[in-house]
Parts: C-alpha cells; structure tokens; sequence
C-alpha cells in the first residue's frame, strides 16, 4: 500500500471573466517546478485532476472544461516597464498534455487582480491601480485597470458579465499590439493575417463542406483563429452549446477543419500535428446579427448586435467567449473585408458588439494599414475577477517525479 504524504502549495482559486483556475506564485512552487518542462506539466495536471478519463476532475481542482482546466503563474517581471510576468498552462481534460501554446484573455483579468493580492503590485491609494503584465506565453503586454479600495483589490461591485451569475467589480483591460508582427506569406497581408488574405478559400474534403471549398479568415490577434461563416457549415449562428457538443460528427468536423486551417496558418506542418495543439488556434463561426435566446433563455434582439458568433474551445463549443478569442473578434472586425467585419454589415469600425451563447460582449479596436500592412495598436474589453478560495493546494508527494 502507497503511504506518500501530501504537499501543500501555496495558492489561489480564482475567477477571471468566464474562466477561472489556480494561480500560483512562482517561488511558491516547488523548486523543480519553477522552470519549464515535465515537472511543471504533471504538478499542474495533478492539481487540475488530468488525464481524466471520466472526464469529471472529480479528484482535482478543475471543471473538465476548457474554461476551468487551468493554471497561472506569475513573477516580478523580467521586463522592462512592466510589473509582472503572467504564464498560463491549458490543462487538457482527458489526454496528457499542457499546453502553453497561447494566451487566457478572461484569465487576464485575474491576473492583474493577482498581482496585487500576491505583494507583487502595490495597493496605492483609493481608485484604479494599472498593472503592466508581460504576457509571457506569447510576449505581449496586457494593461489591467484593477479597482482598489481600502487597502485592498475591489471585488464585489455591480458590473454584470453575460456567462457570470453574479455582479462584481469591473476590470478594464487593454491587449496592447495583440497582432503579431512581420509580413504575410505574400508580403500583403502582414502576419495578422498569416497567408496575407483577408479572406482564404481551404481545400476540404467533400465530407466535410460541400464542394470541397470554405472560406476562412485567418487571424493572428489576441490568439491565432479561423473565422469561417456559419451559413457555410449549415447553421445559423445562434446555437447554444447542446447543438454542437451533443453531437460527435459536428464535434469531429470542427476538429478536422481547425487542423486544415492550422496547416494554412503554417502553426503545424500537418493535421495530425492537431492534436498536440488543442489550445491554438481557435475556430469560430460567425452569422449577421439575428433574434435569438441565450443559454439563460433571455431574449436578445438582432438591434442589440452587430452579429453573432460562436467559438470553440479545446474542442467544445464554448459556453461564452473566450477573452483572446474576442481580441480577434475586434480586430477582425475592425478590418473592412474580413468574414467577420462582413458579417457585421460591413466598411470601417472602432468596436463591436457580437452576440455569443450567454449573452452579448463589446470589445474595441482600431485597426490601420501602413504600407498594405494591417495593424491593430490596442483592443479593450471589460471583464471582473474574484478570488474564489486561497490557501494551499494539496497534491500527493511524488505527483511531479519524472523518474518514470
């Protein structure tokens, strides 16, 4: 009979918009845990609850969905001019793997929060605290408008999120340059857009789209993502979560088409690489603003959105929107001639408002093009974060030995 002792590590259950995960201070890891590599992969897959084949968590700390199988470190930043380093670990469900390939947008916001609560970022005076954090997944800076108040992050408040039950505090945040830089394949496009199209035709099999043919945008803002048009796929945009993840043919299709985009966006030399890179990129349908009824079942009226998108997610169909995945949505939409920017009525915009299954979200950004190159400076979004639990997380001594 095994007889190992647990361990405890210091750390915090939090809330970050629609997601949330266990957050952790890098020197409050164990030693062999604070660099990259095995170690760190299986300690957070135990405390997370992963591989699990039941697909439950139920001896762990996570959800078994994208949103709530996660994990965060951070750091005093080694950048200049910024305040802390923010890494984030997409825990797969049911296979063994991590992966680091991108960012959490809605964990964004519980990061700036966590700087403060964690002694990294000073409280300072009554109002709102700025957090620069380094983005350290993919080097990018993200700028956190945290609410402080008597010595300490506001958290409770009336700002209401759709796919959160309860009001909190609002949080601002800014993704600053979320597009990645250099030029596209053609030299057009720029590496926004990464085949330098704003719209690309894939090759797919017949079983999969009519014709063989599916228009796609392809963009590298906030985090890599293939718009295609919901029309396209036989939908209409509006479906809530039971309409995709109920179904294994629609769920398998998704997963065959994001790998095909995958290879054009030239983020893996082949489809079967996929499956090691469930985080990115993400795909997404989108459809012209419409009457529908969210998961909650309130009415929202095609007047309140510029159009409607739905957005998968470790190969779900999320039940909101993931906050990277709205950084594309804007800046997408902000380009005039993309899917999502047609899909929106079309020409120039500096924000969107898209309906997603909770409800709606507005996100800003202003794109440019300089030299036949598109660039989006900022996108911004409001989201709110709430500590959920802190203390100390308790995993099975040897739970990160690479010995085997």
């Amino acid at each position: 009979m095994s007889r190992q002792a647990q361990i405890a590590i210091p750390a915090v259950y939090m809330r970050g918009g629609t997601s949330k995960g266990v957050f952790f201070r890098l020197e409050d890891l164990p030693e062999a845990c604070r660099v990259p590599g095995r170690a760190r992969d299986r300690l957070f897959q135990r405390v997370i609850g992963s591989p699990d084949p039941y697909g439950k968590h139920t001896d762990g700390m996570g959800g078994a969905t994208s949103s709530t199988s996660k994990c965060v470190i951070l750091s005093p930043s080694a950048q200049p001019d910024h305040d802390v380093d923010y890494l984030y670990g997409q825990v797969s469900i049911d296979t063994d793997f991590v992966d680091w390939s991108g960012n959490c947008g809605n964990l964004s916001t519980a990061a700036g929060a966590f700087a403060i609560h964690a002694g990294y970022v000073p409280v300072g005076p009554d109002g709102v605290r700025t957090v620069r954090i380094w983005q350290a997944n993919i080097g990018k800076t993200i700028i956190a408008h945290v609410p402080v108040a008597e010595g300490r992050v506001q958290e409770t408040g009336d700002f209401e999120l759709d796919g959160v039950t309860f009001p909190a505090a609002e949080i601002v945040l800014e993704f600053l340059d979320p597009a990645d830089e250099g030029e596209g394949e053609d030299g057009g496009g720029g590496a926004m857009f990464p085949t330098g199209h704003l719209i690309d035709e894939l090759d797919v099999p017949e079983a999969l789209v009519a014709g063989g043919r599916l228009k796609a945008t392809l963009i590298n803002a906030g985090i890599p993502t293939i718009f295609v048009n919901a029309a396209d796929l036989g939908y209409s945009g509006a479906e809530l979560q039971g309409a995709i993840n109920d179904d294994p043919a629609a769920l398998a299709r998704f997963e065959a088409l994001r790998a095909i985009g995958a290879v054009r966006m030239g983020l893996i030399a082949s489809p079967e690489e996929a499956a090691r890179r469930q985080h990115t990129p993400k795909i997404a349908f989108v459809a012209p603003p419409a009457d529908h009824v969210t998961s909650s079942g309130k009415a929202v009226a095609a007047g309140e959105i510029d159009l409607l998108v739905r957005a998968l997610s470790m190969g779900r169909l999320h039940h909101a929107m993931m906050g990277t995945a709205a950084v594309a949505i804007g800046a997408a939409a902000a380009v005039p001639g993309t899917l999502v920017n047609l899909a929106a009525g079309g020409g120039e915009r500096q924000s969107v408002r898209f309906g997603h299954p909770s409800g709606t979200l507005s996100v800003g950004a202003e794109a440019k093009q300089v030299e036949g190159v598109w660039t989006v400076a900022k996108a911004v979004m409001s989201r709110s974060a709430r500590r959920l639990m802190e203390g100390r997380v308790l995993v099975p001594a040897g739970s990160f030995d690479t010995a085997d």
